[in-house]
């Protein structure tokens, strides 16, 4: 039983996703969705973290709020610096919006704005040690963010036993399959 599940991914950009109306973005959010059920439910989940990041961590942030009537499960975003998202375009200000108000627990990491890439190191390591397992959407073969947050979960690996779940490319091609079987195309 994990009761804190650390949440993180690849950013839209790292995707090839430049907008929400990008032709696999309902798929990578289902996979991301049908994930964190499978995981609620088999280590009984009580607590998602999320720092509110673009991409997988906003689009996670969104399941989890989709899915509490359905599950007992809390969402907590914890940023790591005042107002991240000022510089975001207009959509992903709305979502992250969304997310922080609808969260069951908000606070900032570190008490003030930007100033220096110490605060998201931090950051990474403040929701590693707050968290019983990490899940993130990361592919070896392909460098990205993920990687900083990755180096601080497989310390805690190492140390302490800490489980890293990957959502694979192999998982996202299983519900895209899904997904175009049920609507009938091929």
């Amino acid at each position: 039983m994990y009761k804190v599940l650390a949440v993180s991914g690849y950013k839209p950009h790292e995707l090839g996703i430049f907008n929400e109306k990008h032709e696999y973005l309902d798929y990578l959010k289902t996979a991301i969705r049908k994930k964190l059920r499978q995981l609620i439910e088999e280590y009984e989940i009580e607590w998602i973290i999320t720092s509110g990041q673009p991409g997988v961590e906003l689009w996670a942030a969104e399941a989890v709020i989709s899915m509490k009537q359905e599950y007992p499960v809390k969402l907590a975003t914890l940023a790591p610096f005042f107002e991240q998202e000022e510089r975001w375009g207009e959509q992903t200000k709305i979502l992250y919006e969304k997310v922080w108000s609808e969260s069951d627990y908000t606070d900032f990491i570190s008490k003030r704005k930007y100033e220096h890439s110490s605060q998201l190191r931090m950051k990474n390591q403040f929701i590693i040690d707050k968290s019983d397992a990490f899940l993130v959407l990361y592919d070896e073969l392909t460098e990205g963010s993920p990687q900083y947050y990755i180096s601080c979960a497989k310390k805690k690996q190492e140390a302490a036993g800490y489980p890293v779940i990957y959502l694979t490319p192999d998982e996202i091609d299983e519900v895209i399959r899904e997904e175009q079987e049920n609507s009938g195309w091929n």
